[in-house]
């Protein structure tokens, strides 16, 4: 139901840059790349938005696996709601030009594993953005803009109308089930938005995944300054289970969720406790952060940022046989909201476990398991998880208009609910 909302959207909305292909998804071009952040300054547990001529600045951290400082720069790409480059050039939503140097950048100390840790905020005196909108971010080597080590996402919101929002687990399909339901209202002044039914998209998401966010463009209903979207079965989301848990903070002794952990030259190695799945078991609330992960060594004297290791992370899910028809994989805000080669569990007929070992950075991790059915690239949680429909997740629901005449999609309003506790 996803895709068929998908489809209409294109339909009905006028798309610049077709030619350019599929979403500009996420990813991580260089493998010497980790530890990919992007979100506000004061809460690094909030989406990558801020508002336009606000005072608030997003902050990006990434490592660079290295001995040598790479010489680093970025750019944006504006894109309207479906994350297509919209038809805007450069000129009309940067104030100034469109790159800038990384200049703030920091070896590691005292840590195995060789790296630099680079940061900046967005916006700033280099880059000024004057639209609203989706934006890609790109960081390139400084000689080569060809040479790209990851793209990431970002949205600026006029936050020029007011959502409100509800979840409930009494849905269209089901009644204290499976799902969870999404509606809202836009509340705007009258006569700002003139045509509702063919200027609107809406996009939520849910938990930052990208492999299932729903877009949605013809309310139930409008009345007066109030724009319904509700009863909508594209906004029917399956609701999943709270997230497994771990911690990696201190390298010489036993953390949350880890059985075993040690140092073989020339890696950290920690080894999770075997998982199995949670579809049969009861719920059972976790105060998560909703799949985010958080950098930090306990033993750092001065910053984690830059004093904390990389370990090789294994997990284990016991399932006692092999699972037909899809692929299964890790997800959470280190896997960039999507499924991943890197995260692809693979099955070992002798053990009747799947696995899979990732270099990540010390820190707490959420984390949980998604099966991708074949010909499929959305991801489910019932195969292992479980759909419960107390789980406490959290939606982020963006609001674009595109008037007539207009050639972009303005981020008009957004909101963040949370479901369950």
């Amino acid at each position: 139901m996803r895709k068929t909302a998908i489809t209409l959207y294109l339909a009905v909305m006028t798309i610049a840059a077709t030619a350019q292909g599929a979403y500009t998804l996420p990813r991580i071009v260089d493998s010497r790349v980790h530890s990919v952040q992007i979100a506000p300054a004061n809460n690094p547990y909030l989406p990558p938005i801020f508002v336009l001529g606000g005072d608030d600045v997003l902050l990006v951290s990434f490592d660079v696996l290295d001995y040598d400082v790479q010489y680093l720069r970025y750019s944006i790409t504006h894109c309207n709601a479906n994350w297509q480059p919209s038809a805007l050039v450069e000129s009309e939503y940067v104030d100034g030009f469109n790159m800038a140097d990384i200049d703030d950048y920091r070896q590691s100390e005292a840590t195995f594993v060789h790296y630099y840790n680079y940061r900046f905020a967005i916006p700033n005196d280099d880059m000024r953005i004057t639209k609203s909108g989706n934006y890609l971010l790109t960081v390139y080597r400084q000689d080569d803009p060809e040479a790209i080590l990851f793209t990431t996402r970002f949205m600026v919101s006029e936050n020029s109308v007011g959502i409100g929002a509800q979840v409930t687990s009494r849905t269209d399909v089901d009644y204290n089930g499976r799902h969870q339901q999404v509606s809202f209202d836009i509340n705007t002044r009258w006569g700002t938005i003139k045509d509702p039914y063919n200027e609107l998209a809406a996009i939520v998401t849910q938990n930052s995944r990208l492999d299932n966010q729903a877009i949605v463009t013809k309310p139930l209903m409008v009345t007066g300054e109030k724009i319904t979207f509700e009863h909508n079965p594209a906004l029917i989301f399956a609701a999943g289970n709270e997230y497994r848990r771990f911690e990696t903070v201190n390298v010489n002794s036993i953390n949350m969720g880890v059985a075993s952990i040690g140092y073989f030259d020339p890696y950290y190695h920690a080894t999770l406790y075997t998982d199995v799945p949670r579809t049969e078991v009861q719920y059972l609330y976790d105060q998560t952060q909703h799949g985010h992960f958080t950098i930090r060594n306990s033993e750092s004297f001065t910053d984690s940022d830059i004093d904390a290791d990389y370990l090789i992370t294994h997990f284990t899910l016991e399932t006692g046989e092999q699972l037909t028809g899809g692929k299964l994989y890790l997800q959470g805000h280190f896997t960039q909201g999507l499924p991943t080669e890197k995260t692809l569990m693979r099955y070992d007929p002798n053990s009747g476990c799947y696995y899979c070992d990732i270099l990540l950075k010390q820190g707490h991790y959420n984390y949980q398991y998604l099966w991708v059915p074949d010909g499929t690239d959305e991801g489910q949680t019932f195969m292992i998880e479980g759909d419960k429909y107390q789980t406490a997740n959290e939606y982020l629901i963006t609001v674009y208009d595109r008037p007539v005449g207009e050639r972009y999609d303005h981020l008009i309003g957004h909101a963040l609910i949370r479901a369950g506790r």
